[in-house]
């Protein structure tokens, strides 16, 4: 099938994107905050203050997020931390997963139109992306800067263009700024191009220069990123320390999941197994005339790797509907090209409008109805609901004791996602279990209190919250005859 005029390509494509914007923008600030949200919200609170982004190689990831989020908030009116909301920030990853809609038509030429077209649709509808694209993590904008690599370096390979190899080195220090786990994702490219080499028998590789061309835009724009625009040098030594520490974390590190796991997670819901088979469908015709076989090697080594690294989380599974959702898409023209008779095309549009409904009812279900529901396979570690009415209980029991701004002691090995909740509080404080915590009128504590801690709680009344999934968190409230009064 010839691909559609350029305007009325990207008028198709543009239309699409409205439409994924559209629906990832109501009830953004609906489900609680992640602990991760919430670790990169308060990062991004950081900047707003005036402080400058500092790379820790220890448990978090680079900086380009953040260079993104930190202008986007400031112009919806944040200054501060305790002014941010979860719309403001996921507005961020919403903004990046419509612009990956967006971008796959920019990809008609390297997969063909319909191919294109379908993945975009899944893109915008499908319920793993929409889910974690309306969430403030780093995925959604590393899958949007993976893709831009594979269609910029695509056309570098093709058109020897000085254009596109900037761009692909632009790409892929994204991708390296955003995560660091993107030299998987290198290593993966890196093998699938070699096998289209040699399998496609390309005619040659461009010349040097266009290659020297990506290498600088590559390392000039990581410099530029994890050194925060030159405020952090010391940054670039701790990117090299952070390699030992994510090869230990791969082992798991309280998320080891078996090898089928992604496998079980994409096949979920009433669409999950019918787009699986679609991929599957597609891999298949990605190794006949015109071969796709850069795709398909890609789709299937990143699959692989990812599977096989037993540490699992499900918005990882991003990376892999990636490649997978063109190879859908691919199989979905296949079949179209395959069936010129109208009985059999009537029969696929019909098989396609039953996919939609199928869609449809697992996005409602998984994105808008049951966000953070312990059921729903994407609410991974999800912060429950009922820690919602914690702020608002401080401030009740604050005004009970006529406490104008209350000094809050937490007491916990991991306290997060309460910094978020806790933002407003201008005296709330932090302190791992056995700390000597000061005075304080009211505190927060996870189950486990001992020694001189629960000696000195004995009198406070305790109140629970569920915090996540086998979780909970007690506040400690002081009895009216003892509680301190400003």
């Amino acid at each position: 099938m010839a691909n559609p005029p350029p305007k009325i390509r990207w008028a198709i494509f543009f239309a699409v994107a409205l439409l994924a914007l559209a629906v990832r923008l109501p009830q953004l600030g609906g489900r609680p905050m992640h602990s991760d949200e919430a670790v990169n919200a308060y990062i991004t609170g950081e900047l707003l203050a005036g402080q400058s982004f500092h790379y820790d190689p220890q448990d978090r990831h680079g900086p380009a997020l953040f260079a993104v989020a930190e202008p986007v908030v400031r112009l919806l009116g944040a200054k501060n931390f305790s002014e941010l909301t979860e719309s403001q920030l996921r507005l961020t990853p919403v903004i990046a997963g419509s612009a990956t809609v967006l971008l796959f038509g920019a990809g008609v030429e390297c997969f063909g139109f319909i191919a294109c077209l379908v993945a975009a649709l899944l893109f915008a509808f499908a319920p793993l992306p929409l889910y974690y694209n309306r969430y403030f993590i780093h995925e959604t904008l590393f899958v949007a800067a993976t893709l831009g690599l594979m269609l910029s370096g695509a056309r570098m390979l093709k058109t020897n263009s000085f254009r596109s190899a900037a761009l692909a080195g632009f790409c892929a220090a994204l991708m390296l700024a955003f995560k660091e786990t993107a030299v998987i994702h290198f290593f993966a490219l890196g093998v699938a191009a070699a096998c289209a080499w040699f399998l496609e028998s390309w005619e040659k590789l461009p010349p040097p220069k266009i290659f020297a061309i990506a290498g600088v835009a590559f390392i000039a724009t990581a410099i530029l990123l994890f050194t925060w625009f030159g405020q952090n040098w010391p940054a670039l030594a701790d990117l090299f320390r952070a390699v030992p520490n994510f090869i230990a974390r791969a082992g798991g590190e309280g998320h080891k999941k078996p090898f089928w796991y992604y496998a079980v997670l994409l096949a979920g819901g009433w669409s999950g197994a019918v787009i699986l088979g679609l991929a599957a469908m597609g891999m298949v015709r990605a190794f006949r005339p015109p071969p796709q076989i850069f795709l398909a090697s890609y789709a299937l080594l990143i699959t692989v790797i990812y599977s096989a690294i037993p540490y699992k989380t499900p918005w990882l599974a991003l990376n892999l509907w990636l490649p997978l959702a063109i190879l859908a898409g691919i199989a979905v023209e296949w079949l179209w090209l395959a069936a010129p008779k109208f009985s059999i095309r009537a029969a696929v549009s019909i098989g396609i409008l039953m996919l939609g409904f199928l869609i449809a009812r697992d996005t409602r279900q998984r994105v808008f109805k049951f966000p953070a529901d312990e059921k729903n396979p994407y609410a991974y570690a999800q912060t429950g609901e009922d820690l919602l009415r914690l702020p608002t209980r401080l401030e009740e029991m604050a005004r009970e004791n006529k406490i104008s701004n209350p000094r809050i002691a937490v007491v916990a090995a991991d306290p997060w996602p309460l910094p978020w909740y806790l933002r407003k509080f201008s005296q709330a404080g932090y302190w791992r279990p056995g700390q000597e915590t000061g005075v304080a009128d009211f505190f927060i504590t996870t189950t486990d209190v001992s020694g001189g801690l629960a000696q000195r709680l004995k009198d406070f009344r305790p109140e629970f919250f569920g915090s996540r999934p086998n979780v909970l968190l007690i506040l400690w409230s002081p009895p009216s005859d003892i509680a301190s009064h400003e």
